[in-house]
């Protein structure tokens, strides 16, 4: 299993460096079906948190 990387509080380059590893490690024995999966979960979260924090934007009627 591989690990979290470990990401700084200033969020750097070598920090986007240690994900993008960390991305291909996950998916590198993935099939492509897998790997589309993996990325539209992973998009759904985002996606879910996007709505949410734009309800607590928006005034409510």
């Amino acid at each position: 299993m591989v690990t979290k990387p470990d990401i700084s509080p200033d969020f750097t380059i070598e920090d986007i460096h240690k994900i993008r590893e960390y991305h291909y490690e996950l998916t590198k024995d993935m099939t492509l079906q897998e790997q589309l999966d993996f990325y539209n979960e992973g998009a759904k979260v985002v996606l879910k948190e996007m709505e949410e924090r734009k309800a607590q934007r928006s005034p409510k009627e």
